[in-house]
């Protein structure tokens, strides 16, 4: 078991709910409305300095009983250590939590995605809107468990909406810079890229 989990509980009291391993991860529950201050000491406090957010996703599980997590999956890269940390919503409920870009600025996207898939929103963000899906999307949110496995919509339907987007009005300025910017690469850069093919990180061996 991380060290993290024992550590958390003797800060942050009750907000702490269960720790459990699995699969050689240590998993932590904590209060929603105790986000903030928790990933905050994590990534703050020298002994724990988890500096990277690797991930933020959500879970919905069949049995309707069971609440949906929000996930987190952070590492101390200096320490060479992992740390889920996972807080518990009403899937019938309000599914709102607080926004960690303020802590790690790559949550960004990773929150856009959950609140796209799963519906959550993430209170604070600062341009919290669907990622994968279009904005106009109207069939809800495609990994809850009460999506229609073909969707809401017919198939002609879906096609027409689809159609009928305008993908460019819904980027920002910056984003739409950096497509921009592949007309400026190199000729050899932009045919590699083209037919898909990967270049060799320097010592990623």
């Amino acid at each position: 078991m991380n060290a993290s989990a024992d550590a958390l509980r003797a800060t942050f009291g009750s907000a702490i709910g269960r720790a459990v391993e699995s699969c050689g991860d240590t998993i932590v529950y904590v209060a929603a409305d105790r986000l903030t201050d928790v990933m905050r000491w994590l990534r703050d406090t020298p002994e724990q300095g988890y500096d990277y957010l690797v991930d933020v996703t959500a879970v919905e599980f069949r049995d309707r009983e069971r609440p949906l997590e929000v996930v987190y999956n952070l590492r101390s890269l200096e320490r060479r250590a992992d740390l889920r940390v996972k807080l518990e919503l009403d899937p019938g409920g309000d599914l709102t939590v607080d926004s960690v870009v303020p802590l790690w600025r790559g949550a960004d996207w990773l929150e856009r995605e959950v609140y796209d898939m799963f519906g959550v929103t993430f209170r604070g963000h600062p341009d919290l809107r669907r990622i994968l899906m279009w904005e106009t999307y109207a069939e809800g949110y495609p990994l809850r468990k009460d999506f229609p496995l073909r969707g809401r919509f017919s198939r002609a339907e879906q096609v027409r909406q689809a159609l009928a987007a305008n993908p460019e009005a819904h980027y920002s300025m910056e984003e739409l810079s950096i497509a921009a910017a592949y007309d400026e690469l190199p000729p050899d850069m932009r045919e590699r890229l083209r037919k898909g093919e990967r270049g060799n990180v320097p010592d990623s061996e």
